[in-house]
């Protein structure tokens, strides 16, 4: 366990477990998108050992075990604590920080595991000494920080020198043609409006989006997988969801709908990014979720 590098301003007591609390303030984070993502984790508190093995099978695609098997790993915005419960039976220790009240659903789905320790706290403010972890890693979060070039190096300062970072961000079809990208700037409309309403009224819009948006594609390219026209069904939008379950493609509606703040980059830019904090040996996954890539400190 590697010792915070001060004192909490508070330990919290769920579910049998200590939740300790550190500022959230700052100046590289937006609230109103941590507010957001506090809810959506409430809603969307529960994954089965199957989604949970499925999703990080394909996150972790990229990285060799020995990369965090009996390391101190350390999860930057975990959410639910998914990511860390794909590892948590090979991590030697690993600390989940979020600065949302998702620290309450990580707790829940972790608090069996006595090598994990979950503190509520943001990327700016993380309680550690610099060059600590073995493997950091931050899944999904960082584009949702104004700065996301600062809020990189800020995870990639608590590494070890030789210890590997991974990061997922949005890309921003870098790698698609003319229909995805008209799709996502009409669906960014949609975002813009849905991530500004009530939280009962956005929840439910995003279900409506799920089930008649996202599951008409999931559909079709499940039907061209099984007729064996699987070149053409990669083709299809949203076909990346075509062997996920109904709650993973629900709770990523919210997530794309649902959120104030998203960025998108290049697979250049994302190297640049992790280039620029001192990362090297980057190899970047050739499949999806685009982009997501991994790199060791020098």
């Amino acid at each position: 366990m590697i010792p915070f590098d001060r004192k909490a301003d508070e330990v919290i007591q769920f579910e049998g477990r200590d939740i300790y609390v550190f500022s959230i303030n700052g100046e590289n984070i937006d609230k109103k998108t941590v507010q957001s993502f506090g809810e959506e984790w409430t809603k969307f508190n529960y994954f089965t050992e199957e989604e949970i093995k499925k999703t990080g099978d394909q996150y972790f695609d990229i990285v060799p075990g020995e990369y965090f098997e009996n390391k101190a790993v350390l999860d930057v915005g975990c959410g639910t604590g998914r990511w860390s419960k794909y590892l948590v039976d090979k991590a030697k220790f690993i600390d989940c920080i979020d600065p949302s009240e998702a620290v309450y659903a990580a707790t829940k789905l972790l608090k069996f595991h006595l090598n994990v320790r979950v503190s509520k706290v943001s990327v700016e403010n993380i309680p550690f000494p610099d060059n600590s972890f073995d493997f950091v890693f931050s899944l999904g979060v960082l584009h949702h920080i104004p700065d996301t070039a600062k809020a990189m190096q800020d995870c990639v300062k608590k590494l070890k020198p030789r210890g590997y970072f991974m990061v997922y961000l949005y890309y921003n079809l870098d790698n698609r043609g003319f229909l995805f990208k008209f799709l996502h700037e009409v669906s960014n409309i949609f975002r813009r409006i849905i991530s500004k309403l009530p939280s009962g009224i956005k929840k439910g819009i995003c279900d409506a989006i799920a089930i008649f948006v996202y599951m008409p594609f999931v559909m079709t390219t499940r039907v061209f997988i099984k007729i064996g026209l699987n070149k053409f069904a990669k083709k299809i939008p949203l076909s990346f969801y075509a062997n996920h379950s109904f709650n993973i493609i629900k709770n990523d509606a919210l997530d794309r709908f649902g959120t104030p703040l998203e960025q998108r980059f290049s697979k250049k830019e994302i190297k640049t990014m992790m280039e620029a904090c001192g990362l090297a040996h980057i190899i970047f996954s050739d499949k999806e979720p685009y982009w997501h890539a991994i790199g060791q400190k020098l």
